[in-house]
């Protein structure tokens, strides 16, 4: 991998932190009456898209698992562990859709990435 490459990788790692720092804290968001868990289609449809652009940087084939990766160990950690031992996921279907929806989608993409190879 060439450098520009790597320093690539380390952004779409960091993004991967991002996201899923940003998509456990708007987990239990409430409008109004009703739970609004937009964050859930915000892992829909960025996890897929790291792990595609970490596919197109070349090199081994399993560079394109490292945001996922990084992403479930950010969501556990943020989540489970929170800051001062806080639980941030919510014991509720929005915490099992957040997981689904960020992993399903990006694990087939991730699996046709690696079928290719």
């Amino acid at each position: 991998m060439s450098l520009l490459s790597r320093l690539t990788l380390m952004v779409l790692v960091f993004d991967a932190l991002a996201l899923a720092a940003v998509e456990v804290l708007y987990l239990p968001l409430w409008v109004g009456a009703a739970p609004c868990p937009i964050t859930i289609l915000l892992a829909m449809v960025s996890t897929p898209w790291l792990v595609r652009s970490a596919a197109e940087l070349g090199g081994p084939p399993m560079v394109a698992a490292v945001p996922l990766v990084v992403w479930a160990l950010a969501l556990g950690v943020l989540g489970v562990g929170g800051p001062g031992g806080d639980v941030l996921l919510p014991a509720d279907w929005r915490s099992a859709l957040l997981l689904g929806g960020g992993m399903l989608p990006a694990a087939v993409l991730l699996g046709r990435t690696l079928a290719r190879s």
